[in-house]
C-alpha cells in the first residue's frame, strides 16, 4: 500500500493512503478526542470532537471523516480547536442527565475521561430537565436513555458490523433516542443479545446488568461466563461456533487444547460453563456438555497434526494416582518431554473416574480409549502397586513427585448401628461394582445423603434388579448437592427420595436392616450456603431394608509415611497458585488437597500441577498448545426471527424400562442436526472480545489557557 507523508502538530509522520487524518494521528500516538469514532465501524463526523486545522482548508473539519493527503500539514490543538471543541463537549454534557465531571460509578466511561482530558472541571451551561425512561426490562443489559449522547455506535455496530438492525434512531431532532421499532421490547425486535452494542457505547447508556448491580465483577465473566467459569479454562465459544458450522474436527480440537478427556467430561462434567451461559436469561442455556460429547464422537484426529512432543529432558516424575488429577498431570508432563511413570493401586486405571462413575454414564471403553491416548505418548502406569513411601520414589530416581490419591475412603454417619453387616459406604459399593466384584444388595435398599455418589448408589442399585430404592436426604430438594438433571433421572427411574430425613440408628431385625429416621426442619443458612436441617423432636419413624448404602462424603486415604501436612477432611495441605505441599518437590492435586470434587476440578489440578512440576525441573511450564486453526467469530450473523424463543435441544435417552435393566449407557449423544441447531443458539457473547479498543486520553489532562477557554 502507498506510504504517504504528512505533518501532524509540526512532526513529519507516515501514514498508509486511504487512512484517516484520525487514523494516521493515532498510528503516530498523536491522540485526538472524539466520542462518535470507533475503530471497527464506518466515521461520520457526528460528535464534532475531533476537529481539527488543516492548512489550505477551509473550516475545522472531523479528523475521523477527512482522507489523509501526502503534504497535509495539520494541528490538533489550535486555541480555535481546543476551544470549539471544549464548548461542544460541554453542550453534550449540559444535555446529558448524570453528573460526569464527578460521577465515579462508571469507570469506563469514555465521556468522563475526555472531560478530564480538556480540562472541564465546572458545568458551564444548565443541564437539561429532560428527563428519560431506563429500560431495566430487557434480559442481560439496561438501557438509560438518559446516559445516551446519541453517538450511534450501538445502531451502527448492530446494523452495519452484526447485520441485525434491532435499533436504530427513534424520533427527529431535540426528541430523538435509540430505541426499537414501535418501541418493542428487545427480544421482540430480533436482538441477538450479543452485547456488542454495550461493548461499543461511550457513556454508560448500554450497561450491563451484571456490572451495573454487582460492581468490581470480573469483565471476562460478564462477557465470556463460560469460558470463565470453566476450571480447565477451555475456549467454549470457540468449539460451540464450530460445531454450529459443522467443523467438528476443529471442534474437538480446541477442547483438547484444554483437557485430555474431552469424552468423559462430554459425560460426567458438572458443566459450571452452562451455569455462567446468559442464553439462560432468556430461555435456558446452551447444552455445552452435550455438544462437547458430540464434539468428541464427531471429531476427527486433525487435533493431532498440532500437537507438540517436546524432546526428552531427563528428568523423571512419579504420579501416584490414575484418576483425573494424576493421569491429566502425567499427560502434559510428557508431552513436555518428561519420563512419567503413573502408580495405581487398583488393578485398573482411571481412578474415581472408572470405579466412582457407573457404566450408565460412562461407559468404560470410553474411558479406556482417551487413557490409551495418555499412555501412547510414553506414560507408563502401574498397575496394582501402592505407594508408601515418597523417600522410596526419590530413592528410585525420581525428581519430582505428584500426588493424584483422590478421595477414596467413605465418611462415616456416626449413628449408632452403622457397622452393622449389610451397611456398605456409597464409595466402596460403586468400586465393588466398577471392578466387577460381587455384590448382593437384596430387594429392598436405602442410600442415605444427596450428593452424586448417592444419585449414582441409588440407580446402581436399582439395575441389580432390586425392587426398590429410597434415597434419604436431610434436606429438601433444592438443596441437594448433587445434579439436577441426575436428580430427576433418578425419580424418573422410580427411586423414592425421602426429603427431610436424617438416619439416628440402625438395628438388625430378623435378618432385616431397620433404619430409624428422624423428621427435620431447616433452620439459617450454614457454612455451605443452605439452610441447616434441624431435627424435630418427637418424629422418630422406622423402616426396613435388606441393604443400606451410605453415601453423605469421602476422604483421601494418605499413608502416614508421607509424612506431610494435613487439614480439615484428612486432606493435604498446598499452596493454592503452584499446589506445592510443604516438602520439595512433592506436589498434590484433585480430590486429595481439596476433598470430593468434579473431574473437571481435578483436571484443571492436574494441569497446574504439570506446569509447577515443569518449572521446578528447569521448564517454563508452558503446557498450553495450538491444535486448531486460529479463527474468529463471523462479524455478520443476520436476523433470525425466532433465535430468541429457541428451545434446547433434548437429549436422545433409553426409555426407562430398558435403561434400569442393565449398564448400557443410559444418554444416546446429538445426532449432528440436533448439535448444529444448538450450537445456533448461542448468543456469541464472546464476539465483544473481538471488538477493536477505542483510544483512550492520556492520563494527565492537557493544559487549558485561559484564551482556548
Amino acid at each position: 500500500m502507498e506510504t504517504i507523508r504528512l505533518t501532524i502538530n509540526g512532526r513529519e509522520v507516515e501514514g498508509k493512503k486511504g487512512m484517516t487524518v484520525l487514523e494516521v494521528a493515532q498510528a503516530v500516538g498523536a491522540y485526538i478526542p472524539t466520542l462518535c469514532y470507533h475503530p471497527d465501524l464506518e466515521p461520520y463526523g457526528g460528535c464534532r470532537l475531533c476537529i481539527v486545522e488543516i492548512e489550505r482548508m477551509r473550516g475545522l473539519p472531523p479528523a475521523c471523516t477527512t482522507p489523509a493527503a501526502d503534504g497535509m500539514v495539520v494541528h490538533t490543538e489550535t486555541p480555535t480547536v481546543n476551544r470549539v471543541r471544549t464548548t461542544t463537549l460541554e453542550l453534550i454534557i449540559a444535555d446529558h442527565n448524570a453528573d460526569c465531571l464527578t460521577c465515579p460509578a462508571n469507570q469506563r466511561c469514555e465521556l468522563q475521561k475526555v472531560a478530564a482530558y480538556l480540562g472541564i472541571t465546572q458545568q458551564r451551561f444548565r443541564k437539561t430537565t429532560r428527563l428519560l425512561p431506563v429500560d431495566t426490562d430487557n434480559p442481560l443489559f439496561e438501557r438509560d436513555y438518559n446516559l445516551c449522547i446519541l453517538c450511534a455506535r450501538c445502531t451502527r455496530m448492530c446494523q452495519d458490523v452484526r447485520g441485525i438492525g434491532a435499533i436504530s434512531f427513534v424520533w427527529r431532532g431535540s426528541e430523538a433516542v435509540i430505541g426499537t421499532a414501535f418501541d418493542r421490547p428487545l427480544r421482540d425486535s430480533e436482538c441477538r443479545f450479543c452485547g456488542a452494542c454495550v461493548e461499543v457505547c461511550p457513556t454508560g447508556a448500554l450497561i450491563d446488568k451484571e456490572a451495573k448491580y454487582h460492581p468490581g465483577t470480573d469483565r471476562e465473566a460478564i462477557i465470556n461466563p463460560c469460558k470463565y467459569n470453566c476450571p480447565a479454562n477451555i475456549d467454549v465459544p470457540r468449539y460451540v461456533d464450530l460445531i454450529g458450522q459443522s467443523r467438528f474436527g476443529e471442534a474437538l480440537a480446541v477442547i483438547r487444547e484444554k483437557v485430555p478427556f474431552p469424552a468423559v467430561l462430554g459425560r460426567v462434567c458438572i458443566h459450571p460453563c452452562e451455569t455462567g451461559c446468559r442464553r439462560s436469561e432468556l430461555n435456558k442455556p446452551i447444552a455445552i456438555r452435550e455438544l462437547k460429547r458430540f464434539a468428541a464422537e464427531h471429531g476427527d484426529g486433525q487435533w493431532k497434526k498440532y500437537a507438540k512432543l517436546s524432546p526428552p529432558t531427563d528428568k523423571k516424575v512419579a504420579v501416584v494416582g490414575s484418576g483425573p488429577a494424576g493421569l491429566t498431570a502425567a499427560y502434559y508432563l510428557a508431552k513436555l518431554g518428561h519420563s512419567v511413570t503413573v502408580f495405581e493401586e487398583l488393578s485398573q486405571p482411571g481412578g474415581m473416574m472408572r470405579v466412582g462413575i457407573p457404566d450408565y454414564r460412562l461407559p468404560k471403553a470410553v474411558l479406556d480409549a482417551e487413557i490409551e491416548e495418555i499412555e501412547n505418548i510414553g506414560v507408563d502406569i502401574k498397575l496394582n502397586t501402592r505407594v508408601e513411601s515418597i523417600d522410596g520414589l526419590f530413592e528410585q530416581g525420581f525428581d519430582a513427585v505428584f500426588l493424584g490419591l483422590g478421595a477414596h475412603c467413605g465418611t462415616k454417619m456416626r449413628v449408632e448401628g452403622e457397622d452393622t453387616p449389610g451397611v456398605i459406604d456409597g464409595v466402596t459399593f460403586l468400586r465393588n461394582v466398577g471392578l466387577a466384584r460381587k455384590v448382593d444388595l437384596g430387594d429392598k435398599v436405602a442410600v442415605i445423603g444427596g450428593g452424586n455418589v448417592a444419585i449414582d448408589s441409588a440407580r446402581t442399585a436399582l439395575r441389580f434388579g432390586t425392587k426398590e430404592v429410597t434415597i434419604v436426604y436431610r434436606r429438601t430438594r433444592k438443596e441437594m448437592p448433587a445434579s439436577p438433571e441426575e436428580v430427576e433421572a433418578a425419580i424418573e427411574e422410580g427411586i423414592n427420595i425421602e426429603f427431610l430425613a436424617a438416619p439416628v440408628k440402625i438395628t438388625k431385625v430378623k435378618g432385616r436392616l431397620k433404619l430409624t429416621c428422624t423428621r427435620m426442619e431447616l433452620g439459617e443458612p450454614d457454612a455451605s450456603g443452605r439452610r441447616r436441617p434441624i431435627p424435630i423432636e418427637g418424629s422418630e419413624f422406622s423402616t426396613q431394608f435388606d441393604s443400606i448404602i451410605a453415601a453423605i462424603g469421602q476422604v483421601p486415604d494418605i499413608p502416614s509415611q508421607f509424612n506431610l501436612s494435613v487439614g480439615r477432611g484428612n486432606t493435604l495441605k498446598v499452596e493454592a497458585d503452584t499446589l506445592t505441599t510443604d516438602r520439595q518437590g512433592v506436589y498434590a492435586g484433585g480430590d486429595v488437597a481439596t476433598g470430593p470434587a468434579s473431574v473437571i476440578e481435578a483436571i484443571a489440578a492436574g494441569r497446574k500441577a504439570a506446569s509447577s512440576i515443569d518449572r521446578y525441573l528447569g521448564g517454563k511450564g508452558d503446557i498450553d498448545e495450538e491444535l486448531a486453526p486460529a479463527r474468529e467469530f463471523s462479524p455478520c450473523v443476520g436476523r433470525d426471527g425466532d433465535f430468541v424463543d429457541r428451545n434446547r435441544v433434548q437429549m436422545i435417552c433409553l426409555p426407562v424400562e430398558q435403561r434400569i435393566r442393565d449398564f448400557a449407557e443410559a444418554e444416546l449423544g446429538l445426532d449432528e442436526k440436533a448439535a448444529v441447531e444448538e450450537a445456533k443458539r448461542c448468543l456469541q457473547c464472546a464476539f465483544r472480545k473481538q471488538i477493536s479498543s477505542v483510544v483512550l486520553p492520556p492520563l494527565e489532562p492537557k493544559a487549558v489557557s485561559g484564551s482556548e477557554k
